[in-house]
């Protein structure tokens, strides 16, 4: 913007044209720069910027940038939904575009019709052409800036002749136009209503600060109104259906489907059928102080050990956490009947509280209020249904690279370890391996680093399947054994799922044992026995047979299935009880890495016998070695020929891979979630689930959609079919309500 320079105050003035400032609709003060702003009277906002010591040139090329960027936005965000006229040429948004613009991209709309925001439109057209501009989009835009944006947003739907002061009979005209045929009637002759307006002969306007408190409490008097209304006989109780009308009517927008089901249930929280206005009230309240509650439920439950609160529990807090905002013991059973009505052990969590104080909980049953309505359901339960079908091949993709990146990083181990249970001799002179270390220098000397990574290929491969079948069948048996009260799970279910989820992967990953371990030792058989040519997988695969790759199955079972018995419940004890995992408190990465490595330790070395007999059975006996022939076989063979100990060979080895395995695969699967997001999704950086979360959902939508939609709930606390009713246009409200001249 070009400045001028005011040689009597130097000062540096913003050039500003009349027709600007008619359309600002702000009437200009005599002095320069100076504007009023009809919305709050008394009030002036200066355009001057006091001389700086710095350069002029310096001073206006700041502001001109500055303002640059600012416009720039919002022109950005006005032309990516507005329309051009074909005639001037100018681009507008009607309240089609408008709608486009302003209302909230992830709403479901079943609370606040998507059409209701057409309300806002009246606010930003100032002019009342039925189209706004870039500079009325710019005004209304800068009014979701303000800190106070929803009250004053409201405020100007109703001072249609911008005077900064709301007429009781424009109000009351665009009120009766939008309230709904069947609405219960409110007085606005009541005692409680001549406080804010004055009586019927001595009415007075309403200023924004008036009427801004107002709205602050019409929503209580709408309720003892109409409670009043239904309260035929006097004597302070209404019916459980009235109630929930009265509910259904006032507060509808601002409470979640779960609650408007449940509200003749409040009955219930004492002795009798009926409601009686001590409940409402209590209830009302409840709806007031959602925000606070939301606040004492999390700190609450962060200080449970199980993620849990009883109602003393709430009520301690809340005196911990408020000063003034006491709970009544009322409110307190109507908030715990509320959310414990699944529950009813008396201990809730989060998950059960969210149902009550999140607006946006919906029923899974919820009828459809017309045809359109269900076909963008059936549409949306699909699109939902494939981007978790897609996500799950996402994550199942991910976690197989990184699956795949562990066990490649300690497969020379994996390895040593094989060669080291193969090992027959136990004479000094006719070993081929002292121990590890002298198996690892041997290999490299004798067959080269590439001599570590023999079989690696079916390794890589199994480790997909493998752990997509251990980690699913755990969770599956551990679902189905859990309580669903308390969450807890008994040490015996435990065991059996681990169990069960080894026991399964065995079916698929034998063949690929059987396989890798072959691979694993026939590059020592090639230096001990002179011409023994190099068999390739596929060679093997087709020597043995579909039988023959299941030898051994006993032993894999007698290994896979005690491993996974001992590892998944040692796992989820550490986390739980040592670490302090709970449902508000998730563990790190390196809690996490710990808890894996402790639990791998004892359930790879109690399990280590079993897998000297697998390997044994699995790998091809040399001539002159024993043949063996069976499980018993082969465990009474090794300890006559080698002793107790040849049953813990390599047992160091498979402590030494465990731990490292579960540290790669995890920190792959970070970095891989960082580098390859799942496309669309909004947060690229989460960490790993480690369990389902049950803590209410905050609202993290940008500040404009939650300021135009905190806006429309105001409103709608006049009526909840405000905007449903469309407003008559400007051509047809007389010229005192905004209308424009015939």
């Amino acid at each position: 913007m070009p400045w001028e320079r005011d040689q009597t105050e130097n000062t540096a003035t913003p050039y500003t044209s009349e027709s600007e400032s008619m359309e600002m609709n702000y009437p200009r003060d005599k002095t320069v720069g100076a504007v009023t702003c009809p919305s709050h009277p008394g009030t002036e906002g200066t355009a001057r910027a006091k001389a700086s010591p710095l350069p002029l040139s310096h001073l206006n090329r700041n502001a001109e940038e500055e303002e640059l960027a600012v416009s720039q936005q919002i022109k950005t965000n006005f032309v990516q939904h507005a329309r051009k006229d074909e005639s001037s040429g100018e681009l507008f948004m009607t309240e089609e575009e408008f709608i486009n613009a302003i209302a909230p991209k992830n709403e479901d709309y079943h609370k606040i019709r998507r059409d209701q925001y057409g309300i806002l439109f009246r606010v930003a057209d100032r002019r009342r052409r039925g189209r706004i501009s870039l500079n009325d989009w710019a005004a209304f835009e800068n009014l979701l800036a303000k800190p106070d944006a929803e009250y004053e947003i409201a405020f100007r739907l109703f001072d249609v002749e911008g005077t900064g002061a709301i007429k009781f009979e424009t109000f009351k005209k665009l009120y009766d136009q939008n309230k709904g045929s069947e609405t219960i009637p409110f007085d606005w002759n009541s005692e409680w209503a001549s406080l804010y307006i004055g009586r019927k002969k001595t009415r007075h306007d309403m200023t924004y600060p008036q009427f801004a408190q107002m709205l602050r409490g019409l929503q209580g008097e709408r309720i003892r109104q109409a409670f009043h209304l239904f309260d035929k006989d006097g004597d302070g109780y209404i019916s459980p259906e009235d109630f929930q009308r009265i509910i259904l009517e006032t507060s509808k927008h601002k409470l979640s489907d779960y609650l408007l089901d449940h509200l003749p249930t409040l009955c219930n929280i004492s002795t009798g059928s009926k409601i009686s206005y001590a409940n409402v009230r209590a209830f009302q309240n409840i709806i007031r102080e959602m925000d606070i509650i939301d606040v004492i439920i999390r700190e609450a439950t962060k200080k449970s050990a199980d993620g849990k609160i009883t109602r003393a529990e709430f009520l301690n807090e809340a005196a911990r956490i408020t000063r003034f905002s006491q709970f009544t013991p009322m409110e307190a059973d109507i908030l715990f009947h509320f959310a414990g009505l699944e529950a009813p052990s008396g201990r809730l969590s989060l998950k059960d509280f969210a149902k009550v104080i999140d607006a946006s909980w919906q029923t899974a049953d919820r009828g459809l209020d017309s045809l359109s309505g269900g076909i963008a359901k059936v549409e949306e339960t699909a699109k939902s249904f494939l981007t978790s079908v897609l996500e799950s091949a996402h994550h199942f993709g991910l976690g197989s690279i990184a699956g795949a990146f562990g066990a490649f990083m300690v497969y020379p181990i994996d390895l040593v370890k094989t060669r080291m249970q193969n090992q027959r001799s136990v004479r000094p002179g006719e070993r081929l391996y002292n121990n590890s270390i002298d198996c690892a220098r041997k290999v490299i000397r004798n067959e080269g680093i590439a001599g570590l990574y023999s079989g690696v290929i079916p390794q890589l491969i199994g480790v997909a399947p493998e752990k997509a079948i251990k980690l699913t069948v755990n969770d599956l048996v551990r679902g189905y054994a859990t309580d669903k009260e308390t969450g807890k799970i008994k040490l015996p279910w435990e065991i059996l799922a681990g169990a069960s989820a080894g026991g399964c992967q065995v079916v698929f990953t034998n063949p690929l044992e059987i396989v890798k371990i072959r691979l694993q030792v026939q590059g020592e058989l090639a230096k001990s026995v002179e011409g023994t040519p190099k068999r390739s997988a596929m060679w093997i695969v087709r020597n043995l047979g579909l039988v023959g790759l299941y030898k051994g199955a006993s032993a894999c079972l007698l290994r896979d299935v005690p491993f996974s018995a001992i590892y998944f419940p040692t796992y989820a004890h550490l986390k739980s009880d040592f670490f302090g995992e709970s449902p508000t408190h998730k563990l790190g990465v390196l809690q996490l890495l710990t808890a894996g490595a402790i639990a791998g330790m004892p359930a790879a070395y109690l399990t280590t016998p079993c897998d000297v007999i697998k390997t044994r059975l699995q790998v091809e006996a040399r001539k002159g070695e024993t043949k063996y022939t069976s499980l018993r076989h082969c465990a009474s063979s090794i300890m006559k020929e080698e002793g107790f100990k040849a049953f813990f060979k390599g047992g160091p080895a498979r402590i030494l891979r465990s731990s490292p395995q579960f540290g790669f695969t995890l920190a792959a699967y970070e970095v891989l979630q960082k580098l390859l997001p799942m496309p669309g999704s909004e947060d690229h950086s989460s960490p790993i689930s480690t369990g389902e979360t049950s803590s209410v959902p905050s609202t993290t939508a940008p500040l404009p959609y939650l300021r135009s939609r905190n806006a429309l709930k105001l409103i709608l606390d006049l009526d909840d079919n405000f905007g449903r009713i469309k407003v008559p246009n400007s051509a047809s409200l007389p010229k005192i309500f905004g209308g424009s001249k015939q």
